[in-house]
């Protein structure tokens, strides 16, 4: 049975040294244990002048179950020799996802265990002692483009949306292929009412995440309600009926966003004069909140009377 395979990520070796390490190594058990049953060219791959192994997407749309799992495989044991990074690797059946790898560095370099260390601390709300975990994986390797991104959502978390946009627009200028950077920053977009630089922010985390990722569609979501505050309801319209198409699992955060997608989507619908599709979109929304909100009910009128229904 074949399948279709997505990787995409990178890993920073921070040395010369220890990239050679780790080449040798991709090289020596690609060889010797896999027999080269590998679905990477470790020419294309490894970047000698940079000391990092950049996947920043690669599809291949024919692959058998053993070349996934050595390739997995090998990429776990090599990733033990970096220092920051991380790479997800996804394999589908006819679209549909049918298992998910996440591959970091989980190694006792005190620059992986500080980093490891702060986001751990974030998911319990240790907001604080997140930061300073996080700024001293910083310390310890500069170019950690995932500390920073963190340190960015917790500074945003904090109050310091100045040291938020400085955190998240410096990973992306060390890393630009990390869609939950561009979602960060646009976040402080959104805050400072910012809607162009916004939705320039989504568009980028939509073109750096795949639909098999709850981001990809939460960019998607954001990009048309920016668009909405831009009256340009063309384009929100696009990204919207996008999403309310689309059906989410009940665990996929995204689901629960749904009333606020169609809400949005009857709005751009409105501004560009398709009024029954409007209320209709609208009515969906109202549907499906368990509270609607006073502005949506009122939409729902509105739009309902454009289009000459009975609401």
């Amino acid at each position: 049975m074949l399948f279709k395979i997505i990787l995409s990520g990178h890993l920073e070796f921070g040395s010369d040294r220890t990239f050679e390490l780790a080449l040798n190594m991709f090289l020596q058990r690609a060889e010797t244990y896999y027999k080269n049953d590998i679905l990477l060219k470790p020419t294309e791959v490894f970047i000698s002048e940079k000391s990092m192994l950049d996947i920043p997407r690669c599809i291949i749309n024919s692959a058998a179950e053993k070349s996934w799992r050595n390739t997995v495989h090998l990429l776990d044991t090599i990733a033990q020799y970096a220092i920051a990074g991380n790479i997800g690797a996804w394999k589908l059946d006819n679209g549909a996802l049918v298992e998910h790898a996440f591959i970091e560095p989980k190694g006792d370099k005190s620059a992986v265990q500080s980093f490891l260390r702060g986001r751990e601390l974030l998911t319990q709300g240790q907001q604080s002692e997140a930061k300073d975990a996080l700024s001293s994986a910083i310390e310890k390797y500069t170019r950690n483009a995932l500390a920073y991104e963190r340190r960015g959502y917790v500074n945003y978390k904090l109050g310091n949306v100045s040291d938020a946009l400085y955190d998240f627009t410096k990973s992306i200028d060390i890393y630009p292929h990390s869609p939950d950077a561009y979602m960060g920053r646009a976040i402080v977009n959104l805050h400072q009412k910012n809607y162009a630089a916004a939705a320039a922010d989504l568009d980028m985390a939509i073109r750096t995440s795949i639909p098999h990722q709850p981001i990809h569609w939460r960019a998607r979501r954001m990009k048309g309600e920016c668009h909405v505050e831009l009256n340009e309801f063309a384009k929100a319209e696009f990204e919207l009926k996008l999403v309310t198409n689309k059906t989410f699992k009940a665990e996929d955060s995204n689901a629960a966003w749904q009333p606020t997608a169609f809400y949005n989507y009857g709005r751009a619908l409105y501004g560009i004069g398709k009024y029954k599709e409007a209320f209709q979109a609208a009515n969906k929304a109202r549907t499906l909140s368990q509270e609607p909100s006073d502005d949506l009910l009122q939409f729902v009128s509105v739009a309902a009377e454009k289009a000459g229904v009975n609401n």
